[in-house]
Order: structure tokens, then C-alpha cells, then sequence
């Protein structure tokens, strides 16, 4: 079977569009949380805590901002565009079309990555208003920032196939993933907890991924570069997994 590129270019031009009509939900309003974030975090604790491991405070969160940011609309932007057709049910339209479920896969969380990805990129160009910022791996910057995006945007299609109502499509996001993020370094670093407490945070796989995309900005972080890309991976493998069993099984999407 050959790849209908026309079929997924379709459902991914589908799904920027409703970004565009819903700009200031997509774009807007993420934005300006990040930055309440930035003033009060960096103006109430930069205040009193001027440098992390040689980095200024402000310049220190605004890596962990960026992830809060990516991990929550990529989660969002995938599982509302997998649920919506299941609550309408023109998801049996979808999987009666000539596409394959790599190319569904590949439409529905591209876009929700670019849509990510492309907000990780204003937030960036938002903090450099307020710090100067530096990246030292810019590439690696990139690399990560595109790796994660798509991981949580198969995390959020994977929510999206399995959540049956509204309730439940935020219920990961808000009491898991949100709280994750805020004990796993994204506004300081884990080397400043007592022995014990550093122990069970490395626990946190959200750790790995705030560190290594820290790194790529200012050559430091809380594990090394290479355990880091290593647990991205390996949880974008296992969501990767996931989606497979959900087509080959039918799990919610046909019944």
C-alpha cells in the first residue's frame, strides 16, 4: 500500500486550521501564563536566590517554562483532535478512509507537535524579552524541543483514544503530568534537595527530560545528556507501543 499523502496532509491541514480559528486559546493564552510564570517565580525567588549552578534564576526557569508549556498543549492539542471525532463519530469516517493507522498516527500528532514545537519557540522568543539568554547547543535545543513535542503529542492520542468524556481528557494532564512537572526541576534544580528527597525525584521521568533539554541551553543539568535522550526515547518508544496495540486491537476507536 502506498503512503496517501494527500490523506494525512488533509487531516493535518485540518488540524492547524482549528489552531488558527482558536489562536488565542492555542497561542495566546499560553503565553501569557508563561509569563505570570517568569514574573512572579523570577521576580519572587530570583529576588533571593540569584544563581543556579552559575546561571541566573531567571535564565535558570526558563528552559523548565518552556516544558511546562510543551507537555501540557502537546497532551491537549493531540487528545482533543482524536477525541473530538470520537465524540462527534465521524472517527468510523476516519478509519473507513483510505488511510492507514501509521498515516492517521502520523496527521493528528505532527500537527499537534508543530503546534507545540512552534509554541516552545514564542515562549522562548518571549523570555529573551525579559533575560538574556544562551544556548550553547542550539541543535541539540531544537532536537529535544521536537523529540518531546512529539512524544506527549502520542501521550495525548493515546489519553484522547482512551478518555470517555471531557473529565477525564484533562484528568492526566492536570493531576499527573502538571504536578510531575513541578517536582521534576523545571524551577530549580534537584541537586538542592536533601540526599533522600534527590533519590525519590529521580523517580520522576519528567526529571530526565527537563535536564537534558537544559543542557542543550547552558551545558548543565541535573543527570547527564546521554540518560536523559535515553528516556525520551524510551518513553516515545513505549507511547509509540501503545498506539500500535490501540489500532491492532481496536481499543475504543471501534467499539
Amino acid at each position: 500500500m502506498t503512503f496517501n499523502g494527500h490523506g494525512v496532509w488533509a487531516i493535518y491541514r485540518f488540524e492547524m486550521a482549528r489552531a488558527l480559528r482558536t489562536l488565542w486559546q492555542s497561542i495566546v493564552t499560553p503565553v501569557i501564563t508563561t509569563a505570570l510564570y517568569f514574573v512572579v517565580f523570577g521576580g519572587a525567588i530570583g529576588s533571593r536566590m540569584e544563581e543556579v549552578g552559575g546561571v541566573p534564576y531567571g535564565a535558570f526557569i526558563v528552559p523548565g517554562l518552556i516544558m511546562l508549556s510543551l507537555f501540557t498543549q502537546s497532551i491537549f492539542n493531540a487528545s482533543f483532535g482524536i477525541y473530538f471525532p470520537k465524540f462527534t463519530g465521524t472517527i468510523y469516517e476516519i478509519l473507513s478512509a483510505p488511510v492507514s493507522p501509521l498515516e492517521i498516527v502520523i496527521a493528528y500528532v505532527g500537527a499537534a507537535a508543530t503546534k507545540s514545537a512552534v509554541l516552545g519557540l514564542i515562549i522562548l522568543a518571549t523570555a529573551a524579552l525579559f533575560v538574556p539568554l544562551q544556548i550553547l547547543h542550539p541543535f541539540w535545543m531544537l532536537a529535544f524541543l521536537i523529540l518531546i513535542s512529539t512524544t506527549f503529542s502520542l501521550f495525548g492520542f493515546i489519553i484522547g483514544v482512551w478518555a470517555q468524556n471531557f473529565e477525564q481528557l484533562q484528568m492526566i494532564p492536570m493531576l499527573i503530568v502538571t504536578p510531575l512537572t513541578f517536582l521534576g526541576g523545571a524551577f530549580y534544580s534537584i541537586d538542592m534537595l536533601p540526599d533522600g528527597w534527590r533519590t525519590v525525584t529521580l523517580f520522576n521521568p519528567v526529571v530526565y527530560l527537563i535536564s537534558g533539554f537544559r543542557w542543550a541551553f547552558y551545558g548543565i543539568g541535573d543527570v547527564s545528556v546521554g540518560l536523559s535522550l535515553t528516556a525520551t526515547l524510551g518513553f516515545f518508544f513505549a507511547c509509540l507501543a501503545a498506539v500500535g496495540w490501540i489500532f491492532r486491537t481496536g481499543y475504543r476507536l471501534k467499539n
